[in-house]
């Protein structure tokens, strides 16, 4: 399986920190965020990975990750998203010529978890598997509507919703089959202007084949000062412990 990092957009919501450089690039505790996901990629096994970034600091990446193999990884590319933030799909379209048919691991560079998904990649067969956690804001993200007489099947995913219908986040964290990209040809932008993650999952979920796993440890983005505030304050403490208090 192939890793794909999607690293683009402008981070408008971190401004001003980000005028100066890609979110992407900030520091969450004592490493840039996109240290993380790349932990994350590789203790799974993933080793071929590419990062899908964009705007006027793109080639900053290069300069921080060089060829990736200090991280582990065997075989690093980049690929640059046209036009700006178009949304996750529009990003993960980038990704077709390098996975090559195969079933690709997707993850969010702003999500940092210390969650194992090595047993889901190992056990992945087709269609796609998505990654929920219960968090305290989960109008923020995809929100899962379960069905009240299967609490374990998903029936519906909401973009961003008024009022969240459970207690679960879609989190930046998603394995696809090579179907994917059939399907983001499909879709059409959302009133945002983005073509949208979400539609891609509810397109697997038409076909009965949207399977989900809830991640164990700790997750969150870190796109805003608040998530950004509450990574670091976790990376710390976990990496100092006791000398953080």
């Amino acid at each position: 399986m192939k890793g794909i990092i999607l690293a683009g957009g402008k981070g408008t919501r971190l401004e001003p920190l980000t005028l100066p450089t890609n979110k992407h690039l900030l520091p969450v505790y004592d490493q840039p965020m996109i240290y993380y996901p790349i932990k994350t990629l590789v203790s799974a096994g993933i080793k071929d990975i590419l990062v899908v970034t964009g705007d006027i600091h793109a080639g900053q990446f290069m300069y921080v990750l060089k060829n990736g193999k200090e991280f582990g990884i065997n075989h690093l590319e980049y690929a640059y998203q046209v036009g700006g933030s178009k949304g996750i799909a529009d990003a993960l379209k980038y990704a077709e010529d390098f996975s090559d048919g195969e079933p690709i691991a997707v993850i969010l560079g702003d999500n940092t978890t210390d969650a194992d998904i090595a047993p889901a990649v190992a056990g992945f067969k087709d269609g796609a598997t998505i990654f929920l956690k219960k968090v305290i804001d989960p109008e923020r993200f995809g929100n899962p509507r379960f069905d009240p007489a299967d609490p374990q099947k998903i029936t519906g995913i909401i973009e961003k919703p008024k009022k969240a219908v459970s207690p679960y986040a879609v989190t930046g964290l998603y394995i696809y089959d090579a179907t994917v990209f059939a399907k983001i040809k499909t879709l059409k932008p959302s009133h945002r202007g983005e073509l949208e993650v979400t539609d891609i999952n509810n397109a697997y979920l038409a076909e009965g084949k949207l399977h989900w796993s809830e991640l164990k440890g700790y997750w969150s983005d870190a796109g805003t000062f608040q998530s950004l505030f509450r990574s670091n304050r976790y990376w710390a403490r976990k990496k100092l412990g006791e000398q953080y208090d």
